[in-house]
């Protein structure tokens, strides 16, 4: 093995923006069982080390890619150092027999974060969420044993909906910090919005319809993800996904009633505990 091999594999690639768990709209594993949770952290720090990557105001996108594929190297058994997470997510892959598409995918999506800042149409944001999102809740179904035929497009739909619905709190942050835009070019021109206004202090007219039709989406994913609950066999992950599908329909609607541009709209541990009860019921 050669000198450059050698340096270039005891690189840590990996870098963390100070994010965790307790940054994210939507519990992490929170009511996964014993026995299954170290996997589905493994699997977190995994996807939040490369979301970071790729996020990464102060990497070049060469720079963030070569990043992004090394994890995948070490993931995959290629590379031995230079991801801590990807060899823990290895290991962890290993002994649950679960398939590392459900982690390479989501590498697809944030190698496309590097290079694509703009989206034509609501097919090309959907097919973006193909990588960047439905993964995640493939990969909780496939550690579970859950049936993939049965679980995997009711999870599509709630896995699309909440990334939707996260572009849409932080579109003014992603566009200020990294130049990136998923609300789509088509409805932008129909409302006579203009990417200009996303700076602004307040929604414009057309900014307000191109949330409004992204939103009229949502609901019907939100519709096609509530039979996901009922088809999941583990009754932890059950209660889990019920309490997923409660948070996402209530955070939909706050979206419609507020406005992202004059703030973050987000959830309160009020909603969070209404969205727990209303879910108990799917517990039985």
């Amino acid at each position: 093995m050669s000198a450059d091999l050698i340096a270039t594999d005891i690189e840590n690639v990996e870098t963390w923006s100070g994010k965790d768990k307790a940054d994210e709209n939507f519990p992490v594993g929170a009511l996964i069982r014993a026995d299954l949770r170290r996997h589905v952290h493994a699997y977190y720090d995994f996807a939040r080390n490369a979301d970071d990557i790729g996020d990464s105001p102060d990497l070049s996108a060469e720079e963030k890619i070569r990043r992004l594929d090394h994890m995948e190297d070490v993931l995959l058994g290629r590379r031995t150092g230079g991801s801590p997470s990807a060899a823990k997510l290895r290991l962890s892959l290993a002994e649950t027999r679960v398939d590392p598409r459900h982690a390479t995918d989501l590498l697809i999506a944030f190698r496309q974060d590097a290079t694509k800042t703009r989206y034509a149409t609501w097919d090309e944001l959907y097919d973006y969420c193909r990588f960047s999102a439905m993964p995640v809740g493939r990969y909780m179904l496939a550690v579970h044993g859950e049936n993939e035929t049965t679980t995997f497009p009711p999870s599509d739909a709630l896995c699309a909906v909440l990334q939707v619905l996260n572009h849409l709190q932080d579109c003014q942050k992603d566009l200020a910090a990294l130049d990136r835009c998923y609300l789509p070019q088509d409805l932008m021109t129909a409302y006579s919005a203009q990417i200009s206004d996303l700076p602004g202090h307040a929604e414009t007219p057309g900014l307000r319809r191109v949330f409004d039709d992204l939103l009229a989406q949502c609901a019907r994913l939100n519709a096609e993800a509530v039979a996901l609950p009922r088809r999941v066999r583990d009754r932890r992950l059950r209660l889990e996904t019920a309490v997923i599908l409660k948070i996402s329909r209530r955070l939909t609607q706050r979206l419609r009633g507020q406005d992202p541009i004059a703030g973050r709209v987000k959830l309160s541990k009020i909603d969070a505990a209404f969205a727990l009860i209303a879910a108990l019921g799917y517990a039985l």
